[in-house]
């Protein structure tokens, strides 16, 4: 299974960018995919995922209420609406997958199998 993100770019504060991940599988039973991002110097911190068969989901607290992860499972695709973005989301952002998640492994990036290649958000104020 590979994972391609795309959608990342240069956007002022207060905009909004929507990151896409398409995985290759098309039998993704109980795939959970998520997006992750990492500042330069940082590490890799969670955002949010979803449950690719019953749309649960899950965000950090710095992002909710200003961003949306969705799922499109004809396409086999996740979406991250970013709205009201903030300089400090700069970051390039990695959508993972893994189909053994537990709920309370979610938010972990050492649990996920998968990687797709970063996007980067830069956001300027």
């Amino acid at each position: 299974v590979q994972l391609q993100a795309s959608g990342g770019g240069p956007v002022q504060a207060g905009g909004s960018l929507r990151l896409s991940c398409v995985a290759s599988e098309r039998n993704f039973g109980r795939m959970v995919m998520g997006w992750f991002r990492q500042a330069p110097g940082k590490e890799r911190e969670f955002v949010a995922a979803i449950n690719l068969s019953g749309g649960a989901t899950a965000y950090a607290d710095s992002v909710k209420g200003r961003f949306t992860i969705s799922r499109d499972t004809a396409k086999v695709t996740v979406y991250l609406q970013m709205n009201s973005l903030k300089p400090e989301d700069t970051a390039v952002y990695y959508c993972a997958a893994d189909s053994t998640l537990i709920r309370s492994s979610w938010s972990k990036a050492s649990a996920y199998d998968l990687w797709g290649q970063g996007t980067q958000v830069t956001v300027s104020s």
